[in-house]
């Protein structure tokens, strides 16, 4: 069953589709990153242009371990990376994961992308990984992320004072997220609103 959660099938919507992360992504994501050097937000850990490539096979090695399921992000209509995301904390025991580790380039905020990429990633976990609850997690201070999360339709659990260290020798506060099986019809009609508006630009 954890291999089963670690997988990474396509998916794919109207303006989004998600890829099994692969190393013929970094280029593309390492210039979607670039733009207005959004790796060096100090809340974050998004992966700077020159460590994409590592950042990948990071990410492609827990994989193989069972422990991570990711993803690049596509625009359907540049056929372009221009995002990573994931399935963490796979649970599959207690049918439980988080959407998490997922970074969106400046170009591709606010055109519905992220939308519905987490419709097509919830779809998967509820639908045919039959989760009892989809967890996410954000820095206190990354008001954009938790404003995000709150617009799908996630209720916020509480927060974990002092989780972690940040590499900036920061601590972080974790806010902790979730959408439960009950409350996904709901979640999908208000996604799927959303997805139906027209595109920016």
């Amino acid at each position: 069953m954890r291999k089963t959660f670690a997988s990474t099938p396509t998916l794919s919507g109207s303006r989004t589709r998600l890829e099994p992360l692969s190393a013929a992504h970094a280029d593309a994501l390492a210039e979607a990153v670039a733009v207005e050097e959004l790796w060096r937000a100090w809340y974050t850990r998004i992966p700077s242009p020159d460590g994409m490539g590592a950042e990948i096979e990071r990410r492609l090695g827990l994989q193989a371990e069972g422990r991570l399921a990711p993803w690049a992000v596509i625009d359907a209509h540049t056929d372009r990376a221009v995002g990573m995301t994931t399935f963490l904390n796979l649970d599959p025991a207690n049918r439980r994961l988080e959407i998490g580790s997922t970074w969106l380039g400046v170009d591709a905020q606010r055109t519905g992308i992220n939308a519905e990429a987490k419709r097509l990633l919830l779809t998967r976990a509820f639908e045919e990984l039959r989760c009892l609850a989809v967890e996410f997690r954000t820095h206190w201070h990354n008001h954009q992320s938790r404003a995000a999360i709150a617009r799908l339709g996630a209720k916020q659990d509480g927060v974990l004072r002092k989780h972690s260290l940040m590499e900036n020798g920061t601590v972080r506060d974790t806010v902790v997220f979730s959408i439960t099986d009950d409350e996904w019809p709901t979640v999908k009609v208000a996604l799927d609103a959303r997805i139906a508006r027209p595109r920016r630009g």
